[in-house]
């Protein structure tokens, strides 16, 4: 993805949605969709994650995180604009990480 035309967004995910497979549902909806980034979750019972592409794309992500899976109950996401040091914990190689909960 070229990144002239890209923005990084940084959100986090309250509401039931730890054990609900959601890292694994932002993660697919993710990939398909060619966005690139990492999830993970957090020791306060939230979900991070980390969306790079373009504006309209990051707006459709954040929209199915608010629905999630089935089993989530998305209560709020928080966002602000993401950074290149956040974007660099992704794992290398990959498109789409999910990482260890901090």
């Amino acid at each position: 993805m070229s990144g002239h035309d890209c923005s990084i967004r940084h959100v986090i995910i309250r509401g039931r949605v730890q054990g609900v497979a959601y890292r694994a549902f932002v993660a697919h909806e993710a990939v398909k969709r060619g966005i690139e980034g990492w999830v993970r979750n957090r020791a306060d019972g939230s979900v991070e994650a980390l969306f790079f592409a373009p504006p309209g794309a990051i707006a459709e992500m954040i929209a199915l995180c608010h629905a999630g899976p089935r089993l989530a109950r998305v209560d709020k996401i928080d966002q602000r604009d993401g950074t290149d040091a956040e974007m660099k914990l992704r794992r290398s190689g990959e498109l789409f990480s999910v990482l260890p909960t901090v």
